[in-house]
């Protein structure tokens, strides 16, 4: 596009046009064509979020839990309404698939549904009589004003599922720093969040610079960060919103390891190998890259793969019949390709290179085609670094205790899982893996909103990690009430005075 759309900022809900006068582009990753851009918002506007936010707390936290659920009601109702046209938005300017970019906006819409039930999610304990006389309530209550940092693969469930729905619901208030290369899903469903209701600086949004994003790790107004991206960043994200007084939760990357053993039904096990490692082009923190497989069943699983993958129909994003979609960028899959070629360089077999795919009447796309790389060791880098891409690295191993021990040894452990038709094996393998999600016959064993998405080691940092109760708790903070009443030989009893004196009363 010669002139292309130039986006605006979100505060108070008024849509307003940055001062910096600087832009970034956002592409169409099927075509390679810049179709919009986002604004680089100066240090001043976000400020005014973070203000805006601010401002609007009191009066949220102070309305009663059941209206905020009733918001989320109703924002569900216009998700579900507008669910084809956020998908394809999605798939235009993400580049997965339309089924995979309906998933998007469905599982930011389950989350919005477990909102829902703010009122009773947020309900805390109580004991009568904790000591004589004596009852104690604790309540939970919402802290302040929180900002979320999201990256580009998933533009509708992260910020508007992982993060949002609860954060808000629970009384606080939010400033979203949406990715600048997939702001326009964010975009649009915060308009549907307004006419759904939303009072003026709830949810604010920005695009910006990491320079003018480091604002919201020290800002004071600012009481939590919820971020989702690479480890690094996530590190520096923790240590440094920590030290400034802030609750942290920092989602960070990933390399998630299968482990295959020799009884499982091959044939089955390829196709699922295939979509988890392939899906949304490899560009999720739960995708499938590396498999563990036992070298009596190796040689048949890779020809299985091969096939499988080879079935993939590779096109445009938004065509109904695509399968593999284009990456993100340029930069990426330039990125992807040399991760794929210091892999072959490091002694890896390409029995499946994508790197020379093209795509008719698109050839400016970002394609890659699905990568298999064989005989992969321990020690290369590429099976043990995240790509982000349509790669997936096999890894050889004895047994089940030597494909545990190479798994386990990952610095990441988002997820893992076993195929096998055995009980037993299960059973070890779920007990003794490291990962903070587990699957067994399940390639990408996503928990749904109701549990959390607990990654360990370096793959999350923090101590609540997002839905499910973990972040209810997160995005509020407990306060314990004690009682007494006393009565009129209360009055006249002078050995009771304090709750030290019921406890050790005389």
């Amino acid at each position: 596009m010669s002139n292309p759309k130039r986006l605006k900022f979100c505060v108070s809900s008024e849509w307003r046009e940055t001062e910096s006068g600087q832009y970034m582009d956002i592409t169409n990753s099927s075509t390679g064509e810049v179709m919009a851009q986002a604004p680089r918002c100066t240090s001043n506007e976000v400020n005014q979020a973070v203000e805006a936010a601010r401002n609007a707390f009191p009066g949220w936290s102070a309305t009663p839990v059941q209206q905020r659920a009733d918001l989320m009601f109703k924002f569900k109702r216009q998700l579900e309404d507008h669910l084809d046209e956020l998908a394809t938005m999605v798939a235009t300017e993400h580049g997965k698939n339309m089924a995979e970019s309906r998933g998007d906006v469905i599982k930011a819409m389950e989350v919005v549904e477990l909102a829902c039930a703010a009122p009773y999610l947020m309900q805390g304990d109580s004991l009568m009589n904790v000591s004589e006389g004596h009852d104690t309530v604790m309540y939970r209550e919402p802290i302040g004003v929180f900002a979320g940092i999201v990256p580009m693969n998933f533009p509708a469930m992260i910020p508007f599922g992982w993060m949002l729905p609860l954060c808000i619901t629970t009384g606080n208030t939010f400033v979203l720093k949406a990715a600048s290369q997939v702001p326009q899903t964010g975009m649009r469903m915060l308009e549907l969040l307004i006419e759904s209701g939303l009072p003026e600086g709830v949810v604010n949004l920005v695009t910006c610079s990491r320079n003018e994003a480091e604002l919201l790790l020290k800002h004071p107004d600012v009481k939590g960060i919820s971020y989702v991206g690479s480890s690094s960043v996530g590190r520096h994200i923790y240590s440094t919103a920590a030290a400034h007084g802030k609750r942290v939760q920092a989602l960070g990357e990933a390399k998630n390891h299968a482990l295959i053993l020799k009884d499982a039904i091959i044939e089955r096990v390829a196709l699922g190998v295939r979509n988890s490692a392939f899906g949304c082009a490899g560009q999720r923190c739960m995708a499938l890259p590396v498999v563990c497989v036992e070298e009596d069943a190796a040689d048949k699983l890779v020809s299985h793969l091969v096939n499988a993958a080879k079935s993939l129909k590779i096109g445009p994003a938004y065509n109904h019949d695509t399968d593999l979609g284009p990456v993100i960028s340029a930069e990426h899959k330039e990125k992807v390709s040399s991760w794929i070629a210091k892999g072959i360089e490091e002694g890896a077999e390409p029995v499946l290179d994508g790197r020379n795919i093209k795509v008719e009447g698109y050839e400016n796309g970002f394609y890659l085609g699905p990568t298999i790389l064989d005989h992969v060791r321990p020690g290369m880098s590429v099976g043990e670094d995240e790509i982000f891409g349509p790669v997936l690295c096999v890894k050889r191993v004895k047994d089940f205790e030597e494909g545990l021990q190479l798994m386990n040894s990952s610095p990441y452990a988002n997820g893992s899982c076993i195929f096998t038709q055995n009980g037993y094996y299960a059973r070890e393998f779920t007990y003794r893996t490291h990962a903070g999600m587990v699957g067994v016959n399940v390639g990408i064993p996503v928990p749904v909103s109701y549990f959390p998405f607990s990654g360990h080691k370096g793959s999350f940092f923090g101590d609540l990690h997002v839905m499910g109760k973990d972040g209810v708790a997160f995005y509020t903070e407990s306060k314990c009430v004690t009682t007494r009443w006393f009565t009129e030989e209360d009055r006249k009893d002078t050995k009771v005075g304090t709750w030290e004196g019921t406890i050790h009363r005389e």
